[in-house]
């Protein structure tokens, strides 16, 4: 058996959770998610707790197995209590403002950067311009706007400038040594 499949996943107060033809939907306070199960895998609530089954023992559906029930337990996260990434823009003159259906980005390029806010993501900016909330209850999704936003000027290794995870360290590399006589 897998070692994450075969984990019971507990339902969080407040979610409610219905299995039918390959599909497992996730209702919550925040929003609704709909998981579709992969080949070979069966769920089933039980007790409060959703549990995974595989029909067989080959290599495809076992890693299938770990993979649905990591989505399922996603999904209640995040129908529950939600997905938040942090990002901080550091540079002198690098800044966001958030318009009404997007974010503006002042990168140190030539023109500003339009990002549009996409559908099931909410993206906060702080005071200052200087840091940014993705947050929603798509976990992928998040992940994915928020890694968007920071391949629009990733962290460059000689000053650091650039977006970047908050947490994230960007290892500094030397500048060029003066030459000695």
């Amino acid at each position: 058996m897998s070692r994450i499949g075969k984990l019971p996943i507990p339902v969080p107060s407040g979610v409610d959770i219905h299995v039918g033809n390959g599909v497992v939907q996730v209702k919550g306070p925040k929003g609704s998610i709909l998981v579709h199960l992969m080949p070979g895998i069966d769920a089933e609530v039980k007790d409060g707790k959703i549990q995974l089954d595989r029909a067989n023992e080959e290599r495809q559906t076992r890693a299938f197995h770990g993979l649905s029930r990591a989505l399922i337990a996603n999904a209640a996260t995040g129908v529950s209590e939600g997905w938040k990434k942090e990002l901080d823009i550091i540079g002198i003159g690098y800044r966001a403002e958030k318009q009404a259906t997007s974010v503006v980005f002042s990168l140190g390029y030539s023109h500003p950067i339009d990002f549009p806010i996409p559908e099931g993501i909410e993206i906060e900016v702080d005071s200052k311009a200087n840091r940014i909330f993705v947050s929603g209850i798509d976990r992928q999704k998040v992940g994915q706007v928020a890694a968007d936003i920071r391949s629009l000027r990733p962290p460059e290794p000689y000053k650091g400038k650039g977006i970047r995870y908050s947490g994230e360290f960007v290892k500094i590399k030397a500048g060029k040594q003066g030459a000695t006589v």
